[in-house]
């Protein structure tokens, strides 16, 4: 019998213009007014899915990417997602939301206090999902950090972050109507941190988390991380409760990937099964296994035009101009800077020999492949559900991601005819618990 897994959906563009470039634009639903996505999110939940992650970017990019980003609405505009949480959570009882906070920018008390806001007020179903970007410090007046810097501050904001949650102790709250003594003063922790990075006192001016006494842990919102590099699954296995992992999509790859998280977890002192790793998914669901074929095939032979939007995502997911490169000669990987991460070269270079003429990564972005051979992600809905079914039962995956616009009209093509087929196997759970966004991850 297949095993159950874990499902969300990462809001892959972020608070942006939902729908642009597709013909889900003409649905005429506002992306800056709070309803599309409160009704997106009434689905998910409908759908049995845990969590919503929305990606986000602090920068619209350098100078010189400014029109690049913006005329296809790939990396501008964006909206702040800690403004939208709010809206999500008033439409939804049980689906938990995790906005990105870059760890940099965001300073550890005002982001303790936001998030401990959230957390009371959604009934324990905020996440956090902690980047590291700093190319838009610029923006901030911080200086910028090479990658292995950036994660130890990042280290040191979650450290302090989570101390501040902690900085009431148990029996801080006594709530004694006879005296109409609220708190005990001495039970909360002044503490003064002086560190590389950041320098902030305590007490948290917030009240503690339920599921914390004794020292746990249980109440504080879920920590979601994205990063692929040894330093980032390094921050995952000492903070995160869940992983969003990018990485190929085959047993083995995937077993690979889940013994390193689970490696660096242990390292920490942690028990690996209070971890959630979830791999992102963009499947493209077809009708028939003729028009799968029909897709692919044509997806072969892309045109200079087909090239230049391939171009132009690959510039934004890189933060990397590629647009005025030679499409014939190799990629020199210096053109890269430290800013970018590997995930990101990779996904872009993946196992091609260092000598391959550019035009042919982009061609191979280009291309779609079956799911049912494992070149790709187009399939039916029954090849769809197998391919999901084999990795979790054969390399015991937690779940998945599913990577798209945060638009009605996504969601219900991505999910009408895959949640029944999922049900139907025992893989996608019928229903959310009422403990909260961690209660339902560690569900099963």
């Amino acid at each position: 019998m297949a095993r159950l897994q874990h499902f969300g959906w990462f809001f892959g563009r972020g608070f942006g213009p939902q729908g642009w470039l597709r013909p889900d634009w003409h649905w005429n639903l506002r992306w800056d007014r709070p309803g599309l996505y409160q009704q997106s999110a009434t689905e998910l939940e409908r759908a049995g899915l845990d969590l919503l992650i929305i990606e986000d970017s602090l920068s619209p990019g350098p100078k010189e990417q400014l029109d690049l980003r913006v005329r296809g609405a790939l990396g501008a505009p964006k909206l702040d997602p800690l403004q939208l949480t709010p809206w999500l959570f008033a439409a939804t009882e049980h689906l938990g939301v995790a906005p990105t906070v870059n760890a940099g920018v965001l300073p550890p008390y005002l982001a303790a206090r936001s998030f401990a806001t959230l957390q009371h007020l959604s009934d324990y179903r905020v996440g956090i999902n902690v980047v590291t970007d700093v190319k838009g410090s610029r923006h901030f007046g911080i200086p910028e950090l090479d990658h292995d810097a950036s994660y130890d501050r990042a280290e040191e904001w979650m450290h302090v972050v989570r101390r501040l949650w902690h900085s009431w102790a148990d029996g801080a709250v006594v709530e004694d109507t006879e005296t109409w003594r609220y708190a005990d003063g001495a039970k909360l922790d002044a503490f003064e941190h002086r560190g590389e990075y950041f320098s902030l006192d305590g007490p948290l001016n917030a009240p503690p988390f339920d599921g914390n006494e004794g020292g746990k842990a249980d109440g504080d919102p879920v920590i979601v991380s994205p990063g692929g590099s040894g330093r980032g699954l390094e921050f995952a296995g000492r903070n995160s409760d869940v992983q969003l992992a990018l990485a190929r999509l085959d047993v083995e790859t995937v077993r690979a990937y889940r013994a390193r998280i689970h490696e660096a977890a242990r390292a920490q002192g942690r028990v690996p099964a209070s971890l959630r790793i979830l791999f992102v998914l963009t499947p493209e669901i077809v009708a028939s296994t003729e028009e799968a074929d029909r897709l692919v095939a044509a997806s072969a032979h892309p045109s200079d035009s087909d090239l230049h939007e391939v171009i132009e995502r690959q510039s934004i997911i890189t933060e990397t101009d590629l647009t005025g490169l030679d499409l014939d000669r190799p990629l020199d990987l210096a053109v890269f800077g430290q800013h970018v991460s590997k995930g990101s070269i990779g996904g872009l270079v993946g196992n091609a020999d260092p000598a391959t003429p550019l035009r042919e990564l982009f061609t191979a972005k280009y291309r779609k492949g079956r799911i049912s051979d494992g070149t790709g992600f187009v399939g039916t809905v029954g090849e769809i559900a197998d391919f999901i079914e084999e990795l979790g039962d054969d390399a015991d995956n937690d779940g998945f991601i599913f990577n798209g616009d945060l638009h009605p009209a996504t969601v219900h093509r991505t999910l009408d005819a895959l949640v029944p087929e999922l049900r139907q196997r025992g893989i996608l759970r019928r229903e959310l618990g009422g403990g909260g966004l961690r209660s339902n991850l560690l569900d099963f």
